[in-house]
């Protein structure tokens, strides 16, 4: 315990150095002010937690205030899951359902952002900063009685992650210099992690969802294929076996996703009751944010995140209803517009992307025109009434590790759009653009369906592109055939979307840049792509080195230099042109208590302590 309380003191003070350094306030001692009234950020910084033992049973204690018992908290979530596996959840929605249900070895202190047990009682790194013991609660159950053991964290790491199961992405961020980690089982309680190298993001990433393996193990020995459609929506909701909060007790297609508490849950409070407090937690799923808006404003839902448009209409609202805003900081979403540079054929060998199209988007004096002719002051104006700024770097605007240089980026100029275009034979007739074989350059541009932020923002980048002579077919189509396009399919020209990014640790967006990586958009690369001859493009593999270095590196100063190569990378490439950093404001109502929003936690990611009072 002597190694772990001194390591987590050091991390504390280098994040606190680091933060004063780079003027990131992470706590709400100050409250931020937005036109001419702040909105309401706790005074003080949240409680947090300790191990206690009772019964031979390792519980985690909340220090937050103790709350009423029973109760409903109702929420909402725009798009359909399309899993209840947390290793198949690509999509945002799948993943904030698997969070709810599955916890990890690890977690990040909201308030200072180191990294603190959770399923795990405690963790040592040894002096050779490889190895990592974790020291599990004893006496902890899964929702259906079995105990949480190291057979399961074991199955769910060597078997699950590194055995390539699922979408990949978890194995992606594990990866140390094109090698796994290697996991032992040292007795019931005690694993024993040992990397190749030292590994600086290792132990946030041990937050990955351990799984029950008396569950899974039944569907690893089916194959990859099988586990790609094992516990799918048609799951009944009883056969779900969970650590988390919550677990599912109804599904509804088009209308709601059900959870019931965990009554295994291993957090208490100061009176040692078990929590969570409320025993429902049911998200409606309502489409589109109109729809989600119209939800709050009824009394259906209990919290909203604010278009910032409405902020003035919510700030009247607010004087004669029930309910409190808040102020969350800088949105950690990247939204970006992706250009499929894919030159492969599919298995039919066909072509992802039309050739002509493919020789537009390969070129980087394209893709930086393209950049060049957007106006995002406009995009800022009109959807965001000025609550937001401008985003031309990889690493959001409160990012540990974001490039100053790079972050203040340029304005928008179309003459200098227009000569880039120029330099690679692209010319004009009667104002309409063509490629230097005489074909129109015209493309599609598609964003999901009832995000009302990316469909305004499709519409004006479609206008500022039309002055470029560029036709822009632009589309919202439904969420889920947006996600099987971009990362199944691969027949798209190009897309708004957005990822949520780590602001602690750049190496998160490993499967993002990485070359061979599971979320790496704008070049996706499929299992029999990987088998190939397939060469990525120069600047791929550089972004392959300094994810590497950046990873293997363990002094900040150092890790900084080189996750700002990277930045300046895409900056100079524009393989995905990056557009705004909204804020993010949210609305809930006043009966729903212990809530301590933070910048690096939101809202509700206390969700098991959280309760009603009405």
């Amino acid at each position: 315990m002597k190694k772990f309380a001194y390591l987590i003191l050091i991390f504390i003070v280098i994040f606190t150095f680091i933060t004063t350094i780079f003027k990131k306030d992470y706590g709400y001692d100050k409250a931020p002010i937005l036109n001419e009234e702040p909105l309401k950020t706790p005074y003080k910084k949240v409680a947090g937690y300790k191990n206690i033992t009772i019964n031979n049973i390792d519980y985690l204690q909340t220090l937050l205030p103790v709350g009423k018992f029973n109760g409903t908290f109702t929420t909402s979530i725009l798009g359909e899951p399309k899993t209840f596996n947390p290793y198949n959840a690509n999509d945002a929605t799948s993943a904030e359902l698997s969070e709810i249900m599955y916890d990890g070895l690890t977690q990040t202190n909201p308030n200072d952002g180191s990294v603190i047990p959770k399923l795990a009682k405690s963790f040592e790194v040894l002096p050779d900063k490889k190895t990592y013991i974790i020291h599990l609660r004893k006496g902890i159950k899964w929702s259906d009685g079995v105990e949480i053991t190291a057979d399961d964290v074991y199955f769910t790491y060597n078997t699950i992650i590194f055995g390539g199961f699922g979408d990949g992405s978890a194995k992606d961020v594990m990866t140390i210099d094109g090698l796994m980690p290697k996991v032992e089982k040292i007795d019931k309680y005690t694993i024993k992690f040992t990397t190749p190298k030292p590994f600086a993001p290792f132990l946030r990433n041990l937050s990955a969802s351990i799984v029950p393996k008396h569950i899974f193990e039944k569907a690893t020995n089916k194959g990859k294929e099988y586990f790609l459609t094992y516990q799918g929506i048609d799951i009944k909701p009883k056969n779900l076996v969970v650590s988390g909060p919550f677990k599912l007790s109804e599904y509804l297609p088009s209308q709601r996703v059900v959870f019931e508490k965990n009554p295994n849950y291993y957090l208490i409070n100061t009176k040692n009751e078990k929590l969570p407090y409320i025993d429902k937690l049911v998200m409606l799923i309502v489409g589109d944010m109109n729809n989600q808006t119209l939800k709050f404003e009824s009394g259906a839902i209990d919290m909203l995140s604010i278009n910032a448009s409405l902020l003035d209409r919510y700030r009247e609202l607010k004087k004669h209803n029930d309910f409190e805003l808040y102020n969350l900081g800088p949105t950690t979403n990247t939204t970006f517009i992706v250009f499929n540079l894919n030159n492969r054929k599919n298995k039919d060998g066909k072509y992802y992307v039309d050739p002509k199209k493919q020789k537009w988007f390969q070129d980087k004096n394209f893709r930086s025109a393209i950049d060049w002719a957007i106006d995002r002051e406009d995009l800022i104006l009109n959807i965001f009434s000025g609550l937001a700024s401008p985003l031309y770097t990889a690493e959001p605007v409160n990012s540990l590790f974001l490039n100053e240089k790079i972050a203040t980026g340029h304005k928008k100029d179309l003459e200098y759009a227009k000569k880039l275009l120029q330099k690679s034979g692209f010319y004009y007739k009667n104002n309409e653009l063509y490629d230097k074989d005489n074909n129109r350059v015209e493309f599609e541009l598609l964003t999901n369906a009832g995000n009302t932020q990316r469909e305004a923002s499709g519409v004006s980048i479609k206008q500022d592109l039309e002055k470029l002579g560029i036709k822009v077919n632009f589309k919202a189509i439904e969420f889920n055939s947006l996600i099987n396009k971009t990362l199944n399919s691969l027949d798209y020209d190009c897309i708004i979307i957005a990822l949520t990014s780590n602001i602690l640790e750049p190496n998160a967006g490993y499967n993002v840049w990485t070359s061979n990586g599971a979320l790496h958009l704008f070049n996706k690369r499929t299992q029999n792509d990987l088998k190939s001859s397939d060469k990525p493009y120069k600047f791929e593999t550089e972004l392959d080195e300094i994810f590497k270095k950046g990873a293997l590196e363990l002094d900040f100063k150092k890790r900084k230099e080189i996750y700002d190569k990277y930045q300046e990378l895409i900056a100079q490439e524009n393989p995905m042109i990056y557009l705004y950093a909204p804020l993010n404001i949210s609305a809930i109502r006043n009966k729903v208590k212990n809530i301590y929003p933070t910048e690096l936690g939101g809202l509700i990611y206390n969700i098991a302590s959280i309760y009603i009072d009405n």
